[in-house]
């Protein structure tokens, strides 16, 4: 018999976390008032803090919900680098003018560490500005993997999890359960790409009625994801399997990224070749890693606004945001 879930972090759970994310912001109070470019950092909060599983996640006999690792020497604004996941958690941004759509972050951090501020809270407040409520989740990070085991696998089962939460949960955000979408950065664009795929395949056991509800996404934006090609047979890995029936995608990356393009390329050709509606940017140049932000002699941070002409043209989003 599975028990009633909590969806809130509990009361012990949640002082700790906020009080960690307090020192880390108080540690870190000197460089920003010494002029670094970035005095008004951390500007965009989440309001509410909500826990995947009722208890632990599947496999795993830690609760910890992660450490904040110092932030590294040399960078102008500060990226958040969160490590020793075992308890997947989501930050919640509701937008003020809500239009029904819902958008989980999956951050990158290479599996190592998620990154919720640059590849999470900074798209939040974009996203939340054309009306979509952000969910951006911190999910569990290599730490948790058994030897052998995919890094992408306990991620994944804290995604699909993820989505039928937010399904379960709809009334409460003001949103509609079938316009719930995800947005992945990096090694979070690699876990969405076969969330997208999976077809509503759950790859963990059931533990509560919610997990009744759909877990595959309506709709998939993913950024710069990373390795989607399997380095022996270069093609797609072999979980990402698109069929007729797989989400609406919209894809970017950028010619110089070492993570190569060419997985965004093969994925959008499996799109097409399905029939699926989807959309491809490779731009010249940007690199990897760069979120919603400016790279010096690029034009790669005009990414989110042809995201949010994709948006208004499947109609996700209200044209007049």
């Amino acid at each position: 018999m599975s028990t009633p879930m909590n969806t809130n972090l509990d009361a012990s759970n949640f002082k700790l976390l906020s009080l960690g994310l307090l020192c880390s912001m108080m540690l870190r109070m000197p460089s920003l008032c010494a002029g670094d470019g970035d005095s008004d950092w951390p500007k965009y909060s989440a309001s509410a803090i909500l826990s995947v599983w009722p208890d632990l996640a599947p496999g795993e006999t830690s609760r910890e919900t992660g450490t904040l690792l110092p932030a590294k020497a040399g960078e102008t604004k500060p990226i958040d680098r969160v490590s020793g996941v075992r308890r997947p958690t989501l930050d919640v941004y509701p937008a003020k003018n809500p239009s029904g759509t819902a958008v989980i972050i999956l951050p990158g951090g290479g599996f190592t560490y998620v990154v919720p501020n640059l590849e999470g809270s900074e798209a939040a407040e974009w996203l939340n500005e054309i009306g979509i409520t952000v969910f951006v989740l911190r999910y569990r990070t290599k730490e948790s993997a058994e030897p052998g085991e995919p890094l992408w696998q306990r991620p994944l089962q804290d995604t699909q999890r993820a989505l039928r939460l937010i399904r379960h949960q709809a009334q409460r955000w003001q949103l509609q359960p079938d316009r719930i979408g995800l947005l992945g950065f990096s090694a979070g664009g690699q876990v969405g790409a076969i969330a997208h795929s999976k077809a509503d395949q759950s790859t963990y056991t059931a533990v509560d009625a919610i997990d009744d509800k759909a877990c595959s996404p309506d709709f998939s934006i993913l950024i710069y994801p990373w390795q989607l090609i399997d380095a022996t047979t270069g093609e797609l890995l072999e979980p990402i399997q698109i069929t007729d029936s797989s989400a609406p995608a919209f894809i970017v990356h950028t010619h110089d990224d070492a993570s190569s393009s060419i997985g965004a390329a093969k994925l959008y050709i499996a799109l097409k070749q399905h029939k699926v509606p989807a959309e491809l940017h490779v731009y010249q140049n940007g690199g990897h890693g760069y979120g919603v932000r400016d790279r010096p002699n690029s034009v790669i941070s005009s990414w989110p606004a042809r995201a949010t002409d994709w948006l208004k043209i499947r109609g996700l989003i209200d044209p007049k945001n």
